[in-house]
């Protein structure tokens, strides 16, 4: 897991705990970056060294920018301490303040914070280059720092220079450190010299000798906890072992070949080797910590850093972490547990029981108790080397492992307790605790007594710490002896010993045990009753001493189990302040087990003022339950005056048996209590345990039953509510729906509003055109009419002129010929101009169409039979008679037309608002069929020559190809044709009159058609040539007409019908 700290002063460590990697052990990797002025990227902090507290969960760690930052893996945890503002060069805690320590800064001062005030405490200056190296007394009182050039010795009581060692200038200091738990001070130079120095006197104590052969070049070293061995290393991958108390080198031990040179060298505490430490670290250069068994020579783990080396390591005093600091200013946390599970275990057990078929009998083999006996006299002599193993019992009970319990009996008695220094050492001492570690291990791992489950509601503590521990020592006491899970007042009796001892289970647990066998004597005999025995005791000896006190006790009914049990089962706990009960129990634990019910009695006497005034009960009982203003040495020495006065009869030490300490391997038999009774209240207590277990059971379901009710009720409601809301979602989204469908039909409406607009605006435009159009057809049906008007005079005209001006006539006949032909072009690009203007509509096209094909045959034939009118000359009377009714018949017709093609528009303007093409077609056909009648009319009426002549004409349009590749025999074809045609004309001049009729009962008798007949016969040959180009170019005129007709595109087909 990664942590920046960035600029935070404190804050959580994790988020959640992280478990150790299997494989290299890394449990924490911690970083500071900040933000860069000059650039987008972090700027990374380095950290340049760090320290464990003795606290083995907190340490310490210094960045390069003086930011002290302290770090509680137990509580989970960091704070920003200090802001020096110097780098730091090295760190020390285990000062006789628990809460300061000593940081060496980059301006070569030395300074001391209170880590919980976060405040300076002392500042120190007198070295002149970096310190590197800062080692702290096992007294907290010393300290001795190192620098290049020299070392200083400070008293951390005044905080002021004690001593300084001067060296000679061509002989450089590396290091100078204390051995652990000792008064010697340990000096390295870079001659491989090592000086050892008495604190006290600063004398030589004694030299370790350079090792023969090459130099060894050291520059680091380590000790083992207990001050017997040195390890050093230097430039080699070689590691002298040193025996300091034969300042002889005993072991080398060749590192793998990768390891060229040691940075640092640590020894990895356990807990279970009584300060013989084996497990040894090896940092070498390329930034690799090997950890091996100096013993053995054998590699244990290793561990290095992600990403770069590591510079430094500091490891925890309960060797359970181990931080490193990496050359990339990282700190990383690795577990030891993770790394080697073999570590800071129990060593198996001295003791073997050997199992029959009937009986198991526990017997101490010869080898294990040789091994007891020299592990004892190996700590006899760590203590005092000098002294001597006594053989005799007077000589046991006054050397108790190096102290001589006549001194402390006058220490006692002169200053009324022990030092609270070493208060809890001489109490081990005086008891003479076993430390049987895989016994109590064995009551340790059958886990919480089931007495003891509810300890937290029968006895609660504040502290959930002290709760465990209390809770765990009970439990191993109930397991060593069922009586223990049974009485009522064990906690407050263990308590005051737990809090005293909680850093150290075994030994609270043994001293605990200690007491309860030896001044607990006869104490359960009556159980569940208090001891009447004991209680009985004190009340004679009160009776002894003081009976008027006890006869005001008893008239007021108060027996030794209100004025002498509470004293005893709270051991004085709740009556005493903890200064007088630790007074107490150094008096009580030096002194035979009577001493404390001698005490008690003294209390009661020196407390006589008082009860002399108590009257009721319930006053006495808060008396012996609360504190009182007592004067403890008083009642100390009372007692030892009762110890004394006491006569033989009355005294509880010829009732009680002398001290007796626990037995070694395994913890003695403790069956002095009613076992019928204890048994029974076992048995009780398990059959309402089992009946509290079903009850819970029971109740466990119903509340499981009653939950998951509450659950679907809650289901339920909660389904209701979704219900509910999604119907009113839908009903919501109903109505958007339908206000969005009303906006869209009032758009629509507006849309189709606005598009019957556009259509209306478009017939508006469409009808506007067609009467533009129709106007202009009928300017130029006019123009027409106007025209053939005239001609028709001009044709007078010209009847009366001469014969000698007949061939002039003829010739400007042709040249009008050739001017209508240039008329009709123009007039036929001037109406598809117009037509290509209104093509919107092609029913319009089409009626253009026609009555420009209308417009056209009426000009060719007003030019044939302008042509004709020579021929008609020749006719006289009856030529001109029946051109006369042509013309008649032809305005008659032309108006019959004009009333039928405005039918037709009208039908044509139904059927273009239907939209049907299928109508437009057939309007188109009745067209075409009204004008081929009109055709066949005029040519039954004019001539027979038309039927050929429009034969011709509808071959022509079949045969378009063919008349192009044969455009002389067309020429032939017209030339006969016109001939046939005189030949008719001649014909009609000697059939009768059509259908009975003439035509001059329809005109008046034109009286020069007799000489008109005489010219055309002369001159008729002259006229064949001009003709025949004539009829070629009309000819070729229609045929261009027919073409653009067939190329232009039909209308669209309509299948509607039409009105």
């Amino acid at each position: 897991m990664d942590i920046d700290l960035a600029d935070k002063a404190r804050g959580k460590i994790w988020h959640r705990k992280p478990n150790a990697s299997k494989d290299d052990g890394l449990m924490l990797k911690i970083k500071r970056s900040v933000a860069s002025t000059f650039s987008s990227s972090s700027r990374v902090i380095y950290f340049m060294k760090a320290c464990f507290d003795s606290d083995c969960d907190r340490f310490v760690a210094g960045d390069h920018q003086g930011h002290i930052y302290i770090f509680d893996l137990s509580k989970n945890k960091f704070q920003l301490i200090q802001k020096t503002g110097q780098p730091c060069t090295a760190f020390a805690f285990n000062l006789l303040r628990k809460n300061e320590f000593l940081v060496a800064l980059g301006d070569y001062s030395l300074q001391c914070f209170d880590a919980e005030k976060e405040e300076l405490v002392a500042w120190m200056k007198g070295h002149e280059s970096a310190i590197h190296n800062i080692s702290v007394h096992s007294s907290g009182r010393y300290a001795v720092t190192t620098s290049a050039e020299t070392t200083h010795l400070w008293d951390l009581d005044s905080f002021q220079q004690k001593h300084k060692l001067n060296i000679k200038e061509d002989v450089g200091l590396l290091q100078a450190f204390f051995l652990p738990n000792s008064d010697t001070i340990i000096t390295c130079f870079r001659d491989d010299t090592i000086f050892a120095w008495d604190l006290e006197s600063m004398s030589c104590s004694y030299q370790l000798p350079i090792p023969p052969g090459k130099s060894p070049q050291y520059r680091t070293f380590a000790a083992t906890r207990d001050a017997r061995y040195l390890v050093a290393g230097g430039k080699s991958r070689f590691l002298h072992l040193w025996s300091l108390d034969s300042c002889k080198l005993i072991r080398v031990i060749e590192m793998p070949t990768k390891v060229k040179l040691v940075k640092q060298l640590a020894f990895l505490p356990d807990s279970y080797q009584l300060g013989v430490n084996q497990v040894l670290g090896v940092l070498s250069q390329d930034g690799i910590m090997r950890f091996i068994n100096t013993d053995l020579c054998k590699l244990l783990f290793d561990i290095s850093a992600t990403g770069a080396g590591i510079k430094s390591v500091t490891i925890g005093a309960g060797g359970r972490h181990i931080v490193a600091v990496t050359e990339d200013g990282n700190v990383q946390v690795f577990s030891v547990q993770a790394l080697a599970a073999d570590i800071n275990k129990p060593p198996p057990p001295l003791m073997k029981v050997v199992t029959g078929n009937t009986l198991s009998d526990t017997l101490s083999t010869e080898s294990s108790m040789h091994r007891t006996k020299a592990l004892a006299a190996q700590s006899l002599a760590r203590t005092n080397s000098k002294a001597a193993t006594a053989d005799t019992d007077d000589k046991e009970n006054s050397e108790l492992g190096g102290l001589n319990k006549v001194k402390l009996l006058g220490i006692l008695k002169g200053y009324g307790e022990y030092p609270a220094k070493y208060r809890m050492f001489i109490w081990r001492k005086l008891l003479l605790l076993p430390e049987n570690f895989s016994a109590y291990a064995a009551l340790v791992d059958k886990g919480a007594h089931p007495a003891q489950s509810k300890l937290h509601e029968i006895y609660p503590i504040k502290s959930r710490k002290l709760l465990r521990i209390l809770q765990r020592i009970l439990s191993a006491l109930a397991h060593w002896s069922p009586i223990f899970g049974e009485i009522q007042y064990l906690p407050s009796f263990a308590f005051p010993f737990v809090k005293l001892f909680q850093n150290n289970h075994l030994v609270c647990f043994e001293l605990i045990a200690s007491i309860l066998v030896n001044w607990g004597q006869h104490w359960f005999e009556y159980f569940p009753n208090p001891p009447i025995n004991i209680l009985g005791m004190i009340e004679n000896m009160l009776a002894h001493h003081d009976p008027q006190l006890l006869q005001h006790l008893v008239r007021k009914g108060v027996t030794s189990e209100v004025y002498a049990w509470p004293l005893l089962e709270t051991v004085f706990s709740e009556v005493l302040t903890q200064e007088e009960w630790l007074m107490l129990w150094d008096n009580v634990l030096s002194n035979h087990p009577a001493f404390l019910l001698v005490a008690a009695v003294a209390y009661n006497i020196c407390s006589r003022g008082p009860l002399m005034k108590c009257s009721e009960l319930d006053d006495f009982k808060f008396f012996f339950h609360h504190r009182n203003a007592v004067n403890m040495k008083q009642v100390l020495k009372e007692t030892y005056r009762l110890m004394e006065a006491t006569p033989a009869d009355l005294h509880p030490q010829n009732t009680l048996k002398e001290f007796t300490p626990l037995t070694k391997g395994n913890y003695p038999v403790f069956n002095k209590f009613p076992k019928f009774i204890v048994d029974y209240q076992v048995q009780e207590r398990e059959r309402i345990r089992q009946e509290e277990l079903d009850y819970l059971r029971q109740k466990r379901v119903t509340l499981d039953v009653q939950k998951e009710t509450i659950q679907k009720q809650q289901e339920e409601e909660q389904w209701y509510r979704q219900q509910q809301l999604l119907l009113e979602a839908e009903e919501k989204r109903r109505r958007m729906i339908h206000e969005e469908e009303a906006k869209l039909a009032e758009q629509r409406k507006r849309v189709l509003a606005m598009n019957r607009e556009v259509k209306m605006k478009e017939l508006t435009l469409l009808e506007a055109g067609r009467r533009k159009f129709l106007s202009f057809q009928k300017e130029q049906r006019e123009v027409e009419l106007k025209r053939l008007d005239d001609e028709l005079q001009r044709k007078a005209l010209q009847r009366d002129q001469e014969t000698e001006v007949a061939i002039q006539e003829a010739e400007i006949k042709n040249m009008e010929l050739q001017l209508q032909k240039k008329l009709f072009e123009q007039e036929l690009y001037r109406e598809f101009a117009a037509q290509s203007q209104v093509l919107r509509t092609e029913q319009d096209m089409h009626r253009k169409q026609t009555e420009l094909e209308d417009r056209l045959r009426s000009r060719l034939e007003g030019a044939e039979r302008d042509r004709e009118l020579d021929a008609r000359k020749r006719m006289e009377q009856t030529l001109a008679s029946a051109a006369q009714h042509n013309i008649d018949m032809w305005a008659h017709k032309e108006l019959d037309h004009k009333h039928r093609m405005s039918e037709l528009d009208r039908e044509a303007d139904t059927l273009k608002l239907a939209g049907l093409t299928s109508q437009n077609r057939a309007l188109e056909g009745e067209v075409y069929g009204l004008m081929n009648n009109l055709h066949l009319q005029k040519e039954t009426e004019t001539a027979a020559g038309y039927d050929e002549i429009a034969a011709a004409r509808i071959h022509g349009e079949g045969s378009k190809d063919r008349r192009m590749k044969t455009a002389e025999e067309e020429l032939l074809e017209g030339r006969h044709h016109t001939l046939d045609l005189v030949d008719v004309v001649e014909d009609a001049e000697q059939r009768p009159r059509i259908a009975g009729h003439s035509y001059n009962e329809f005109l008046p008798p034109d009286s020069s058609l007799e000489a008109s007949r005489v010219s055309f016969e002369r001159n008729r040959r002259a006229f064949d040539d001009k003709e025949i180009a004539l009829l070629n170019e009309v000819r070729s005129l229609r045929q261009r007409l027919a073409t653009e007709n067939r190329n232009k595109r039909p209308p669209p087909l309509i299948t509607g019908g039409a009105d």
